[in-house]
Order: C-alpha cells, then sequence, then structure tokens
C-alpha cells in the first residue's frame, strides 16, 4: 500500500475530526434520520388528514418544542450518568416504541401521544451527542466535529423527504405517512446494533454542580447572552414553522413530491456550508458566523412571503438553507462554555430554557395563521430582526469591556 496515500487519508481524517467513537455516532445519526425523514416533515399534514384543527396542529408544534426543551436535560443526566453507548440506545428504543404507538393506532389523539416516546432520540440524544464530540476531540476541532455531525443528518433530509413524498402522492398522506413508520422501525433495530459498538465509560461527575439551578448559575455571562438572543431568533423560527409545508401546498399549489425537492434544496444549501464555515470559524472566530445565522433566520419569513410559485420557493428554501451558516459555531460556542464534567448538563439546561421559552412561538402561529400568512410570517421576522440586534449589541459591549 502506498504510505502517502495511506497519509493522506489520516489526515483527511484528521482534519474532519472521524475518530471512531463518531463515525458510530454518524452511521446511527443517518440510519435513524432516514427512517424518520420519510414521514416527520409531513406530520401536520398528516394531523389534517385524520381531521385535527388547526390548534391541534399548533400544539403538536408546539409540543415538539417543549418536549425538546424538557427532555434535553434528563438526556443531560443520563449521558453524564450512563456514558454516551448506554444513553443513545435507551433514546433509541424509547423513539421506536413512538413509531409502532403511531402506526398500530392512526388517530390524530395518538400522533400526539406518540410524540412523547419518538422524539426522544433528536431531543434525549442531544446532549450526548455534544459531548462526545466534546470528549473525543481537542477543543480547536469542537466546531468541525459537530459540523460534520451537522452535515451527516442533512443526508438522510435530503433524501428522506423525497421518498416520503413519493409515498404520499402514491398512497395518499395516512398510507403513506404509515409506510414511512415502517421504514424507521427497521432503521431504529439497524441503529440500536451501531450504537451498542460505541466504546464509552460514564463521566464522572463528583465536583459538577449537582442540581439544574445550580447549572445554571454556573452558566457564564457569554453563554447568557447567547441564550437570550437564541431564543428571540428562535421564536423567528417557530412561529411561521408548522405552516410552511401547508402554505406550500395549499397557498401556492405545490404537490409533495415538490415539497421533497424543496427540502432537499433547503438542506444541499446547508450541507454546502458545514465544513467551509468550520474551518474559518476555527481560525477566524465563530461569532461573526452566529451572527451570519441569526440573519437569515430573520428573513426566511420574507422571502416565503414572496415566494408565489414553486421556482421563488426554490429561492426561499435555499435561504432558509443557509440559516445553517453559523449552527455549528454557536453549538461549539455552547460546548466551550460548558465545565467538561458537567458538559451534557450545560447543554441541556440551555436547550431546556431556550425550547421551554420557544414553545409559546408554535401557539402563537397557530393564532397568527387566523389572520393569515402574511401576519405570521411578518411578526417572525420582527422577532428575529430583535434577536440579531441584541447579539450584536453584546458582542459590542462585550469588546468594549475588554478595551
Amino acid at each position: 500500500m502506498d504510505p502517502s496515500g495511506r497519509s493522506g487519508r489520516t489526515s483527511f481524517r484528521e482534519f474532519l475530526g472521524l475518530k471512531r467513537n463518531l463515525v458510530l455516532l454518524l452511521v446511527a445519526i443517518i440510519v435513524i434520520g432516514a427512517g424518520e425523514e420519510t414521514w416527520m416533515r409531513f406530520v401536520p399534514k398528516y394531523l389534517e388528514s385524520l381531521a385535527a384543527a388547526a390548534l391541534v396542529i399548533g400544539l403538536y408544534d408546539g409540543l415538539k418544542t417543549l418536549l425538546g426543551a424538557v427532555y434535553a436535560y434528563p438526556g443531560g443526566v443520563v449521558t453524564d450518568r450512563w456514558g454516551h453507548r448506554k444513553g443513545l440506545m435507551a433514546f433509541t428504543c424509547l423513539s421506536i416504541a413512538g413509531y409502532v404507538l403511531v402506526l398500530l393506532v392512526p388517530r390524530w389523539p395518538a400522533v400526539v401521544g406518540g410524540t412523547f416516546l419518538f422524539l426522544a432520540w433528536s431531543t434525549l440524544s442531544l446532549p450526548a451527542m455534544f459531548s462526545l464530540v466534546a470528549t473525543s476531540l481537542s477543543s480547536a476541532k469542537h466546531t468541525m466535529g459537530i459540523g460534520i455531525q451537522s452535515l451527516i443528518k442533512r443526508v438522510p433530509i435530503v433524501i428522506g423527504p423525497l421518498i416520503g413524498g413519493l409515498l404520499i402522492d402514491r398512497y395518499g398522506v395516512v398510507g403513506g405517512v404509515r409506510a414511512g413508520l415502517v421504514i424507521s422501525i427497521v432503521m431504529g433495530l439497524i441503529a440500536l446494533l451501531v450504537q451498542r459498538r460505541i466504546q464509552d465509560d460514564a463521566i464522572q461527575v463528583e465536583t459538577a454542580p449537582t442540581g439544574f439551578f445550580q447549572v445554571v448559575k454556573s452558566f457564564d455571562p457569554p453563554l447568557r447572552r447567547l441564550l437570550f438572543s437564541d431564543i428571540l431568533v428562535r421564536f423567528c423560527e417557530r412561529i411561521p414553522y408548522a405552516w410552511v409545508v401547508i402554505y406550500a401546498m395549499d397557498d401556492v399549489g405545490v404537490s409533495a413530491t415538490q415539497v421533497g425537492v424543496l427540502t432537499a434544496t433547503e438542506m444541499i444549501v446547508a450541507s454546502a456550508c458545514y465544513i467551509p464555515v468550520a474551518y474559518l470559524a476555527e481560525r477566524y472566530g465563530r461569532e461573526p458566523f452566529v451572527i451570519a445565522t441569526f440573519f437569515f433566520f430573520t428573513v426566511f419569513p420574507l422571502t416565503l412571503l414572496m415566494a408565489h410559485s414553486f421556482t421563488l420557493l426554490l429561492v426561499a428554501f435555499a435561504v432558509r438553507g443557509l440559516k445553517e451558516f453559523g449552527d455549528s459555531p454557536r453549538k461549539a460556542l455552547i460546548v466551550g462554555y460548558a465545565r467538561p464534567e458537567a458538559r451534557g448538563r450545560t447543554v441541556g439546561a440551555y436547550y431546556l430554557i431556550r425550547d421551554t421559552c420557544v414553545s409559546a412561538g408554535s401557539l402563537l402561529g397557530a393564532w397568527l395563521w387566523q389572520f393569515g400568512p402574511r401576519v405570521n410570517f411578518w411578526s417572525a421576522a420582527a422577532l428575529g430582526a430583535a434577536g440579531t440586534t441584541v447579539y450584536c449589541a453584546t458582542l459590542l459591549g462585550r469588546r468594549q469591556e475588554l478595551r
């Protein structure tokens, strides 16, 4: 074997931060995501097909955000106490149980109830993913490690909605979503086999803050300022979130397959950003890229409002993809501000606070939708602009303090 070729591959793996445990995590992310993305984004339309009222759809979206908050901190506790492998396997089992419930009971109350289970992987596992990156890589590689993880998450999002759209166009909304649930069950079982191979020891936590409020009190001031700005910007995302697919299909008139194409466009644009941005952020600083992300969050609802054709929707969804521009630097900032012995709980506490606040945005979005897309989208953009302005102001104030 050519030594130079082997050296080149090794350097490439080191550049991307591809350690063994991270590779196994990435495989699990792809496998589970490949199943979930065939149906998860069509759940609002699925609920509508099951005769759910608009407020129920808003409740489901709000529940997703709330569980993302409530589950994050327990997920961090489990990660710190049990280690990454046991935690990830437990979260996957809960999600599989949720898939089975929604498949067997095609009624909207079952979807709402099953949400408590099938969101376990995407919510409880978040602190474990961040912590695994942080413990496997040096601090200089945190943005790259999180960027690769985010990139891999987008692979199923590019493919899954296309498959899901085809299933829905062929079998109808109800039949297509149920077919996607069967795929999710199979993929979840495969992911368990992959996760068993993660080599891991429980993190020692004796010297770490032990309670939620102690963890929050230990937040560094920059982390608190980032959290406040992030809450405002996430309101901008959450208010129109559940209504984007409905707007595209009902107001603009695109098909389910075309929704899949739009989602794929968004993910391709987002995926193209991760590695270059991770490299640049580690060299020139993470904060400017976070500002760019907040800006694209703000602009997306306005571009969506101006999109009255499939072609213009492609442009809007490309802008939506650009909102991931600084997502990895933002997450790396969170990990970097956390104490190593309490990293899982710090990440969990951050997301608990943020998403608990932002969950109200889904219900607010449902209320605003009654006045039409224009009111909904403009309200979202106003909150995004406020969050971006606050973050820029706090950075300027911090730099003046350092002088």
